[in-house]
């Protein structure tokens, strides 16, 4: 039988990250030679074992936890040793800090024994620099065999890697068969009552790292909230914290900071993620927009390559060391810009960090970018000519879905048939639409041509989008998830459908339709908005893109109805995402299971999920936006309050938000009301309009 490689699992580990270096290992603390643990610097495994032990004996773990942003403490017991009482009288602390180029660990060991301990606490180690990509296929990889030199120190050196690991004051054994296992030892004397430390360090070299690591600092306002509901605060805390270890720079290009989409697959610069990523980020500060739209305005396509996907104005999907291959089926080159989304994201945050403030010296010369992005809408991204935006994999080893749903099975019919590509996806016509209607908005006000051009633009897919897309299902009138390569609509009920609204692609009606379809239990029935109906025949809570909840999905489509006055249907999906956070120790997973909540009584975990990870982690920003409700437009010297927090939510307030560079505090009391204090004096407060009901306009059935 032919032998499977499976992707390992990784939602029981315990994982540290200071980009580009992160760290995974079990619950234990130990750094095991198999599955996805290790330490891994960008995209390569740079150690692929640390073992802990005392006198060649493992110590039993009782607990865990963050130790700052960066760090875990793990904590254990050598109840061999020591006192013959019930109660443990030795106990073993191991700190592991991420480092920009590598990681620390601190082990103690304390005695309150009622003699001296006599032990030796030795470190095995193995290094494979394993590519990602082989880790996340399960393959297995050889250690390579250490080099010695400097006393405490051993080494490990390939494909221009230099991985260096010193332990203080310990001895090495990397003779004969340890040469591919190296141990650091220490022979220790542990007085009563006191402890003893051992330090190890590991350092990565890295000359042609394509990522490194962010300049200190977090690139953005730290917030001062305080909310009724205490899992916002603690999402926040935890959220921001692992944001702030996933920032990156290029080597050339340290002031421009984006954030790695995720740990520990793709931890680098994606287009769509980091677009999306600081796109949630913007109540605290445009600074970390304006460095993602730079860096990805750099690498903006200029040529047409079908190697790699890449077309004038396009913006790229992801950037690697190498080229990624998983199989024989996906072969990715290093710089890969099969994405159909990303350059209309990148307009979207390019208008959006404009309306929260950035200034007109940092967006006039990212212009011609703009208009190089609307030129691939007009020429390259429709293909045939049928008036809408689509994709195909014209390699046949790239991406074949290249939307934000990109498994292969991502785009399925209500009766579970895949829909053969070209594929047009619902919601990248809402994206289309808001990038023409937003780069009409930008070019007219700094005095470029083309506005009227773009807003016909969108007119006319508007209605083509109305025409074509619009079938009838089981709760009524929906739009299809796709068109498949002969124009028929891919019936199925999805989350995509969520992303149009506030896209201004929709009617009021037809939003209205939208946001109850998306209430269902079908859809909203687990913790948090599901990929895919429960009615549908390619349904399953565990299928990555047809079932299961993505954090970030979820908050884009629950900020979408809050603003556009979707009360209820916003916090049923507010409180799903709650709760998932409170079942996974509020550092949310790229996704989870789409069970009912009644399974198990906390969400299932998705076992090959990053986290931390960039979208899910900036979701709790978007979530705090939108109970504050505050949507500034700062050219038009306006701020629209409208929260969502109140009497379900309960009172929520949040201090040092930013608003064009300007510190302001939003509050909401339990009524709903809110205040915005500290505005500059430029802007000034809108009316606050009455939220619609989802059942105001009945929309007539296709």
């Amino acid at each position: 039988m032919t032998e499977r490689h499976l992707q390992p699992l990784l939602h029981d580990l315990a994982g540290v990250v200071h980009a580009p270096t992160s760290a995974l290992g079990d619950a234990a603390g130990q750094l095991r030679p198999h599955g996805v643990q290790g330490v891994f610097h960008a995209d390569a495994r740079v150690l692929s074992r640390a073992e802990l032990r005392l006198d060649d004996r493992e110590p039993e773990a009782i607990g865990r936890g963050a130790a700052g942003p960066h760090g875990a403490r793990f904590v254990a017991l050598a109840r061999w040793l020591g006192d013959p009482t019930p109660d443990p009288t030795v106990r073993v602390e191991r700190t592991r800090q991420a480092a920009a180029r590598g990681l620390t660990e601190e082990i103690v060991v304390t005695s309150t024994a009622a003699e001296p301990l006599r032990t030796t606490v030795t470190v095995d180690l193995a290094c494979d620099l394993a590519p990602i990509e082989q880790v996340k296929s399960g393959r297995a990889a050889v250690p390579l065999k250490a080099k010695t030199g400097e006393p405490g120190r051993v080494q490990w050196t390939a494909d221009g890697l230099v991985v260096t690991v010193t332990g203080d004051g310990a001895t090495v054994d990397a003779a004969g068969e340890r040469a591919a296992g190296p141990r650091l030892s220490w022979p220790v004397t542990v007085a009563p009552g006191t402890c003893v430390t051992l330090r190890w360090q590991l350092t990565v070299t890295d000359p042609r790292a394509v990522v490194t690591a962010a300049p200190p600092g977090a690139g953005w306002a730290e917030p001062q909230v305080d909310a009724d509901d205490r899992r916002l605060l603690r999402l926040l805390d935890r959220s921001l914290a692992d944001l702030r270890g996933l920032r990156l720079t290029e080597p050339a290009h340290p002031e421009d900071v984006f954030l790695g989409a995720g740990v520990p697959w793709f931890l680098t610069l994606f287009g769509r993620d980091s677009l999306w990523a600081a796109r949630m980020m913007l109540p605290l500060g445009t600074e970390l927009a304006a460095g993602t739209l730079r860096v990805l305005a750099r690498r903006q396509g200029t040529t047409i390559d079908p190697a790699t996907g890449e077309q004038p104005g396009k913006i790229l999907h992801e950037l690697r060391r190498h080229e990624f291959t998983l199989d024989d089926r996906l072969r990715l080159p290093p710089v890969y810009y099969g994405t159909v989304d990303a350059t209309m994201l990148w307009v979207g945050l390019l208008h959006d960090a404009w309306r929260w403030g950035l200034p007109a010296d940092q967006i006039e010369p990212l212009l011609p970018h703009l208009e190089a992005a609307l030129r691939w809408l007009d020429e390259h991204a429709d293909a045939d000519g049928d008036g809408f935006v689509e994709y195909v994999d014209s390699t046949g080893h790239g991406l074949a879905n290249q939307g934000w749903k990109d498994s292969g099975d991502a785009v399925r019919f209500r009766d579970g048939r895949l829909a053969a590509p070209p594929i047009v996806l619902a919601e990248v016509q809402g994206y289309a639409y808001q990038a023409a209607t937003n780069g009409a908005d930008l070019l007219d006000a700094f005095g470029r041509p083309g506005a009227d051009r773009w807003r016909d633009y969108a007119g006319r897919l508007a209605e083509r989008f109305r025409a074509a897309f619009w079938v009838d299902g089981r709760h009524g009138p929906q739009p299809a998830l796709a068109l498949d390569r002969d124009k028929r609509p891919v019936d199925s009920l999805t989350s995509n459908i969520g992303h149009l609204l506030g896209t201004g692609l929709l009617s009021d009606a037809e939003s209205n339709q939208v946001a109850a379809l998306l209430s269902t239990d079908a859809m909203a029935g687990g913790f948090g908005l599901r990929t895919m109906s429960t009615d549908d025949a390619g349904f399953s809570p565990l299928s990555y893109h047809c079932g299961s909840i993505w954090a970030h999905d979820t908050a884009i489509v629950l900020a979408g109805l809050a603003r556009s006055g979707h009360r209820a249907a916003a916090l049923l999906l507010a409180d799903g995402l709650l709760s998932a956070a409170e079942a996974f120790d509020y550092r949310l997973p790229e996704l989870y299971g789409g069970d009912d909540r009644e399974t198990l009584g906390r969400p299932v975990p998705y076992p090959a999920a990053c986290r931390p990870q960039a979208w899910s982690a900036a979701a709790a920003v978007l979530l705090l936006q939108a109970g504050l409700g505050v949507y500034p437009d700062v050219p038009n010297s306006r701020v629209e309050l409208r929260p969502l927090a109140g009497a379900e939510l309960g009172a929520l307030s949040a201090a040092n938000l930013r608003i064009a560079g300007a510190p302001v505090t939003v509050t909401v009391d339990h009524t709903g009301h809110p205040t915005l204090t500290n505005l500059p004096r430029t802007l000034h407060v809108t009316a606050i309009p009455t939220p619609r009901t989802s059942s105001e306009t009945p929309l007539p059935r296709p």
